[in-house]
């Protein structure tokens, strides 16, 4: 039964035509029996049966237009547009025919085709990127492998000298100074390569982060007195200026500590005799203003960006460090976003840096 229904259904092109044929049969024999019973002549009832057959074509054309001519022309129309790869083409035909499942397929298509591209375009440029990042770790690779060799040839030499010194040499004096400084570079070399590891594991994003609250002042002034004023052999003035209640911030404490360490340690190392170190630490509504002043001679203003890079070495470096500290120091505070530099002031140079505290 269900069938029989949907027979006489109306969701073909070729039955809405079957039907509008045999609707077109059945009034032109209509219209022939009205004709011809009309009480005139011939000549009159042919006439009126022609101005009713053109009616019936005119009506029968525009139906055919809307049924067959204007689906297909529409279809063609963003057919083309698809063809041309412009793929926002959507065909509006909303019938329940062949023309209507056509246009549905066709915007169904014209999706798909528009997601696939979409998501072939983010896999190129994700695909680029991932390329870029390979050379940029190649270039890494052999800048990283090239200062490393650098630096670990004076040591190194220094080892193999003393190593060699010590096999002839009979003064036990003589002995334990070459044993001591084989120690020593021994233990820059250790130094060299954990502070590489270290920094290496932050830029790779595998370093851990505490996530503590803790008093910046405190660590400062414990930080500062260990490297700078509890050095017997300083000669060097340092004066402070610090907040006298407590400040707050929330980060990795042992993270700060290696940046406060490594600037303390950079300007005790360039410092010129008797000079001046100058802390000052205060604080706007938001925020903590860190400047450490160190009187020395100034850097070239072309070296100001170099000095934050990796085994980076100025003509005015002091010092036997491992060309790290630098780096570490802007790798820590680029983890917390927190904007730093460093600039040149009169008779002196003045690293600096903002970070958030709590309130």
């Amino acid at each position: 039964m269900e069938k029989i229904v949907s027979a006489f259904h109306l969701n073909t092109v070729r039955k809405k035509t079957l039907l509008l044929s045999k609707l077109v049969g059945g009034i032109i024999v209509l219209f022939y029996l009205f004709t011809s019973e009309l009480p005139t002549n011939r000549s009159f009832a042919f006439l009126i049966w022609f101005i009713l057959m053109a009616a019936v074509i005119t009506s029968i054309d525009h139906l055919l237009g809307r049924l067959i001519s204007k689906p297909l022309n529409e279809i063609n129309r963003e057919a083309e547009r698809m063809a041309r790869l412009d793929l926002t083409a959507r065909c509006q035909i909303k019938s329940n025919d062949e023309f209507g499942r056509l246009s549905q397929n066709l915007n169904t298509m014209s999706a798909n085709l528009q997601d696939t591209l979409q998501k072939l375009e983010c896999a190129n440029i994700q695909l680029e990127k991932d390329m870029q990042k390979e050379r940029l770790l190649q270039a890494q690779r052999k800048e990283l492998t090239d200062n490393l060799s650098h630096q670990m040839k004076t040591p190194l030499g220094l080892i193999r000298a003393y190593a060699e010194g010590l096999i002839d040499e009979v003064d036990d004096t003589k002995k334990q100074q070459y044993i001591h400084a084989i120690l020593s570079a021994e233990d820059r070399i250790n130094r060299m390569l954990v502070s590489l590891l270290d920094l290496s594991a932050m830029e790779a994003g595998s370093a851990e982060l505490l996530d503590e609250t803790f008093d910046f002042i405190e660590l400062a002034e414990t930080s500062a007195g260990r490297l700078l004023l509890d050095t017997p052999d300083r000669d060097y003035r340092f004066t402070y200026q610090l907040p006298d209640h407590p400040v707050f911030i929330q980060a990795d404490p042992k993270r700060m500590e290696q940046v406060l360490d490594n600037l303390f340690e950079n300007a005790g190392k360039n410092v010129q005799k008797k000079g001046e170190i100058r802390l000052t630490i205060s604080c706007t509504e938001k925020e903590l203003l860190f400047s450490l002043y160190n009187q020395c001679c100034p850097i070239p203003d072309e070296d100001l960006p170099k000095i934050w890079s990796k085994f980076y070495r100025g003509q005015n470096t002091a010092g036997s460090g491992s060309g790290l500290g630098l780096a570490i120091v802007a790798q820590v505070l680029c983890l917390y976003q927190a904007p730093y530099g460093v600039q040149n002031l009169d008779n002196g140079v003045e690293f600096y840096f903002s970070f958030p505290f709590l309130t």
